[in-house]
């Protein structure tokens, strides 16, 4: 599925608009519905609770919003101690440190969490909404525990709320029946917004789920649904129109189903512009020399890295081919040329990622026994989780970045890349198949298909001269500062206001409440 462009890389930086307290002053509370908490909490060796920051996407886009809000962000209890944390707290809740919201944990038993999350979210759900060869697995028993799992993260919100008006943002492909329990339950006044995250597959292939009827009519009781692209929201108004007896008002991007109006959205995510990481991380020269040290990387060393979890649709695999055709056709950079992989271990007790890491370490340990020199190894492999800062460390120090998504519903690595290079310089290599190629134009935008054209573009990046690398990164970083995660929460939180309002005038009227028209995004398109 390729999904039109947005044309979002010719704006400028817009003067600072960072969320406040204020931002949500219409609700008693602001609640984050996500499966993944910012932070989990393991047991070490010696008994002490240690906390680990989340490598997730949907973290660093909500994070600011709900810190801003002083809200209360509730997620599954996924580390090993992270209900032993909570009841540190006051036996419900933790703040992760230097935060101003609190964390909240729901616990599923082993049988609940492996039908809901292993099973119908990412053997059905994900590899249907991505466009790789991996054939999706529905199985009725997943899709109860899924349905369960959903009333139970529901009713913990319910219990944030506290009897009080609520905006409660739903997060992602977990929590698509959530809404519509939600719409039930939470108390008058309050304002569902809902965002997939991931790429909506088009008609054909989401029919091929057998409940996904139940997945629109969930997601349909949300006053506000939002995509990453264009084209992910068609797919969706498609699906809505032809699988659901709904109205689908296309001048205004409206559904109207059950007399319940949802305005269907594109809001690009961004990440948190001129953040604490990127303040604190040393200079590139020193990241740089840094990063040489640590590896054993010689002195003049052309540097590539990737920050992916280890999954199928990252194209991790298809990087390590490019480089292989890379150093194939150029002798001369095999002594200096170094790409360190980070590969995040994720869903690992899935065959489809057992394969994925098995291919990929096969790949990396084949192409260095081929072009390794000496002691020297052309692709470092670290599958290991990586605290921000290290990364950011990586970053700083990079020649280029290289995102080979096969499919992504934006890839947020793109932007803290870009994000990190203060320095203006760096070359972004980046798929085209990632929603972020859709804004980022000056990339190095490449097909992780086409092997041969993806080691062209990697030869390009590593001779791309100093003055063409600073125009590129100050496009880049135009964009990324115009559209960082503070515009994408003052969008959503714009759109919510709006639809607030136009529910009070509603009861004060005693009439059905009229879609809302949003076409703020369209300024960035």
């Amino acid at each position: 599925m390729h999904r039109q462009t947005d044309r979002l890389d010719t704006l400028v930086p817009t003067p600072d608009r960072r969320l406040t307290s204020d931002s949500a002053h219409q609700w008693d509370r602001v609640i984050v519905l996500a499966n993944r908490a910012p932070v989990r909490h393991e047991h070490s060796g010696d008994g002490v609770i240690t906390m680990m920051r989340s490598a997730s996407g949907v973290t660093t886009a909500l994070e600011p919003i709900v810190d801003a809000c002083r809200g209360t962000w509730i997620a599954h209890a996924n580390g090993d101690a992270d209900i032993a944390a909570a009841q540190q707290g006051d036996g419900l809740a933790v703040t992760p440190p230097d935060q101003r919201y609190r964390l909240r944990y729901v616990r599923l038993s082993d049988e609940q969490y492996e039908g809901y999350y292993y099973g119908f979210a990412n053997q059905g759900l994900w590899p249907l909404s991505h466009a790789v060869p991996v054939k999706p697995v529905f199985r009725s028993h997943d899709y109860a525990m899924y349905r369960k799992a959903n009333r139970e993260f529901s009713s913990a919100v319910v219990d944030a709320a506290a009897g009080g008006s609520a905006l409660v943002l739903v997060q992602d492909y977990h929590f698509a029946l959530a809404p519509r329990i939600l719409r039930r339950r939470l108390p008058g006044g309050s304002t569902i917004v809902s965002f997939w995250h991931i790429p909506w597959p088009d008609s054909r292939g989401f029919s091929t789920c057998p409940w996904a009827v139940n997945l629109l009519d969930g997601l349909l009781a949300s006053d506000i649904l939002g995509f990453q692209t264009q084209g992910d929201r068609d797919n969706f108004l498609d699906a809505a129109s032809t699988m659901l007896d709904a109205d689908v008002l296309c001048s205004n991007d409206v559904v109207i189903y059950r007399d319940h109006p949802t305005c269907v959205r594109v809001y690009p995510v961004g990440v948190e512009w001129n953040n604490p990481i990127v303040r604190s991380t040393p200079p590139a020269e020193s990241c740089r020399a840094e990063i040489a040290r640590m590896h054993q990387l010689p002195g003049n060393v052309m540097l590539g890295v990737g920050i992916d979890r280890l999954d199928y649709t990252k194209g991790i695999n298809e990087k390590f081919l490019a480089i292989e055709r890379l150093l194939a056709r150029d002798p001369d950079i095999r002594e200096r040329f170094a790409f360190i992989q980070v590969a995040e271990p994720s869903r690992e007790r899935l065959p489809e990622y057992r394969a994925t890491r098995a291919q990929i370490e096969e790949t990396a340990r084949r192409i260095n026994v081929r072009f390794g020199v000496r002691d020297h190894q052309p692709i470092r492999l670290l599958d290991t989780h990586h605290e921000p800062a290290d990364v950011y460390r990586l970053y700083r120090a990079a020649d280029f970045c290289h995102v080979g998504s096969l499919d992504d519903g934006m890839n947020l690595v793109a932007k803290e890349f870009v994000c990190a290079r203060t320095d203006e310089r760096g070359v972004l290599v980046l798929s085209q198949h990632a929603g972020a190629a859709r804004q980022l134009r000056a990339a190095v935008l490449i097909d992780p298909y086409a092997i041969d054209a993806a080691a062209e573009a990697l030869a390009s990046a590593l001779a791309m001269p100093p003055s063409e690398q600073e125009h590129r990164m100050r496009l880049l970083r135009a964009n990324v500062a115009s559209f960082d995660a503070h515009w994408w929460g003052g969008q959503l939180l714009d759109a919510a206001r709006r639809v607030r309002g136009l529910d009070d005038e509603c009861r004060n009227a005693e009439h059905t409440r009229p879609a809302v028209k949003d076409d703020s995004w369209q300024a960035a398109s």
